[in-house]
């Protein structure tokens, strides 16, 4: 490479220029945000304590409480850090309204999503849990 630019150079086809005085810009913007309505991690959240307390309350022993409690606060932490996170100074993006989210979707890497696409891809895994959560607690019943 820097002998074909001093080729360049040898035959007066490239010129050297001062670097312009600009200052510099960031490449990289502040989005915190992942866009989806603040009601959508709220069911998420929901439906992964509801889980917990369904197989809390299914299968109660003292035992277990510590368990519980520690899963219950890394559910907390991994919706509540980053929920902290979006409201950091330098992040000027809002998540979608519920109205919005509607009417516009949202864009993946594959594609726009409808509304009712994407709360399905959202929530697919906390509504499955809690089913998962009740059919145990069912059988539990059942069997003891």
């Amino acid at each position: 490479m820097s002998h074909i630019v001093h080729d360049l150079l040898a035959r007066g086809d490239a010129r050297i220029v001062e670097q312009p005085d600009i200052a510099p810009r960031h490449q990289v913007e502040a989005d915190r945000n992942f866009g989806l309505p603040t009601a959508l991690y709220g069911a998420t959240v929901a439906g992964y304590l509801g889980f917990l307390l369904v197989v809390g309350s299914a299968f109660a022993n003292p035992v277990l409480a510590i368990p519980m409690a520690i899963f219950v606060v890394f559910i907390v932490a991994g919706f509540g850090i980053p929920a902290i996170w979006t409201r950091l100074a330098g992040n000027a993006s809002e998540p979608q309204t519920l109205g919005e989210f509607e009417q516009r979707g949202i864009m993946t890497h594959t594609g726009r999503l409808t509304a009712r696409d994407a709360t399905i891809q959202v929530l697919i895994l906390p509504v499955l849990l809690v089913i998962w959560g009740l059919a145990v607690a069912v059988i539990a019943a059942v069997v003891a």
